[in-house]
């Protein structure tokens, strides 16, 4: 169950029909599972959910879902959209391999 509103997506997106709600609904919830993974806490942890990982997610949920290819041709793609790592670097838990005696 996604915590970012599917309101709030829709928005992003400019839609006004209910006809993609579960597609956004899961891109939603993959978005924040990836977002979880990358920061090494899962989404739900953070409470509350700061601003700018909530747009991170509407940029990765929109992304998704208007470029729906692995492949296009003419059309940049990428894995993240623009923006995405900066958003996300603060709540990063970062590993160094170091360990301090």
């Amino acid at each position: 169950m996604s915590i970012t509103p599917l309101a709030l997506l829709k928005s992003q997106l400019n839609l006004d029909h209910d006809l993609d709600d579960a597609l956004l609904t899961h891109h939603m919830n993959v978005a924040e599972e990836w977002i979880g993974a990358f920061v090494g806490k899962p989404f739900a942890d953070h409470d509350p959910v700061p601003a700018s990982m909530t747009h991170a997610v509407l940029l990765l949920a929109s992304y998704w879902y208007s470029q729906r290819e692995a492949a296009s041709f003419g059309v940049s793609t990428q894995a993240v959209p623009f923006g995405v790592f900066d958003l996300l670097r603060p709540f990063r838990d970062q590993v160094t391999g170091h360990v301090p005696e």
